[in-house]
């Protein structure tokens, strides 16, 4: 049994912050959450005096090759920002691969991250695919690995998939099995990833379904993220994206529709009815133009809803705060409301919003528990004087906090970040992978 206290420390629990407070740990789980002194402290003691203590945060989507492609077509918008994305991931190496993922969970893990769902483009190369679940594996995040898949076609991805990526469907699924047995026993689960609607037809969505639901796997997919999705499949298929979807029979509650910043009344209706999930990414969504998802309305129709920090290409960091704090702030300047997206409901958001559909465990109010993993982040305020004075802690981590705070993450009681240092990827390291881009593979 592994042990380990973090003592005097204030916690976030139950919608209270609690001062003066012990945290024991017991094999990767808060055994308890008592007044500081209550209980004896065993194991490795972890100083959280002057500390906030919280649970680590979940980022719904990422692609962690992105981590080679910062600034890369700043300025274009969604399919011109592709295509010189798909370009990259067709040059994409092994070693390209694990220097990018590692580098970039290294750098989730900093500002808090402590799950984050990883959604790959369809590669061919089994490889590429081993040295990503590496990465993850050596980070030590807790992950969801989804693994692309496509059946369509398309060079334009305006109705398709860039076929230098694809692979036939069952060879893909097939390599999805050998991935699961791979991360076996590992933090890492895995999980299938589809491009857009465009890119399966309805045969596909079929096969893909039915594979996800005997293994119990989420699917992740990218949904109307601009009105691409919607005008492609009405000019092709007669309906809009969410139709073409749902008359496929491709909603269910362990999909993840990413984006959905062009999603009406009638496809969040929808969406709602099958019990689907959605990432919200105001970030990227910011940097190429694509608009403003209506939370709002999405989480007045029921939806499940999680916040996604996206890849490097277009955010272009890693940092969940600041999705955090620009994702309340987005919301209150389009909808003109102030006391919008406080800290109690973006940090129930970050914390478990999406969940359930990715097959997570639980976190509905955001708060440190007795029972859950210990995937906990210690932050203090007192690290940068900008953060200073802290009239209310909450306030404190929407407005103004950042990884420049975070003293300590740990995931399964371990502690995998030390004073903003990564405790197993050293930055040197992780510095020199990411110089070395451009030479691996050629």
């Amino acid at each position: 049994m592994t042990l380990a206290t973090i003592t005097d420390v204030t916690v976030y629990s139950g919608g209270r912050w609690l001062p003066g407070t012990d945290v024991h740990l017991a094999d990767g789980r808060v055994a308890a959450i008592a007044a500081h002194g209550e209980l004896p402290c065993r194991g490795e003691v972890l100083d959280g005096h002057g500390g906030h203590l919280t649970p680590g945060l979940v980022n719904t989507h990422t692609h962690l090759f992105q981590a080679g492609l910062r600034g890369i077509g700043e300025g274009l918008g969604l399919l011109a920002w592709l295509s010189a994305v798909g370009e990259e991931a067709v040059r994409l190496t092994p070693e390209r691969a694990y220097a990018a993922a590692a580098a970039a969970a290294a750098e989730a893990l900093r500002s808090g991250t402590t799950t984050l769902v990883e959604h790959m483009w369809p590669h061919p190369s089994a490889e590429v695919h081993a040295a990503v679940l590496r990465a993850l594996q050596d980070s030590g995040v807790r992950a969801v690995l989804c693994r692309g898949v496509a059946d369509r076609a398309d060079r334009s991805r305006k109705w398709g998939f860039d076929p230098r990526l694809m692979q036939p469907l069952q060879e893909a699924l097939a390599h999805t099995d050998e991935l699961i047995a791979q991360a076996r026993g590992s933090r890492v689960e895995v999980g299938v990833a589809v491009p857009n609607p465009r890119c399966l037809t309805p045969e596909g969505m079929g096969t893909v379904r039915a594979y996800a639901e005997e293994r119990g796997l989420p699917v992740s997919l990218h949904l109307l993220e601009t009105t691409t999705d919607d005008t492609m499949c009405r000019d092709h298929a007669g309906v809009g994206a969410v139709a073409y979807l749902e008359r496929a029979g491709f909603l269910w509650d362990r999909m993840l529709a990413v984006h959905c910043v062009e999603l009406g009344a009638e496809g969040r209706a929808a969406l709602a009815r099958h019990g689907v999930g959605v990432s919200y990414n105001p970030l990227s969504n910011m940097r190429l133009g694509s608009g403003i998802a209506p939370v709002p309305a999405m989480l007045a129709a029921g939806l499940s809803v999680g916040l996604g920090v996206d890849g490097a290409a277009s955010n272009d960091t890693q940092d969940i705060l600041e999705a955090l704090r620009i994702g309340a702030y987005l919301q209150r300047a389009a909808h003109r409301e102030a006391d919008l997206f406080g800290f109690p409901e973006m940090f129930a958001m970050a914390a478990g919003g999406a969940n359930r559909v990715l097959g997570i465990e639980e976190n509905p109010d955001g708060g440190v528990r007795v029972g859950m993993r210990a995937d906990l982040v210690l932050h203090r305020f007192d690290r940068d004087y900008a953060c200073l004075p802290v009239r209310d802690p909450g306030a404190t981590l929407l407005t103004c906090a950042g990884s420049r705070t975070v003293a300590a993450v740990l995931v399964g009681g371990e502690v995998l970040v030390r004073d903003g240092e990564h405790v197993r990827l050293p930055s040197r390291q992780l510095a020199a992978g990411l110089a070395r881009w451009d030479s691996c593979g050629g």
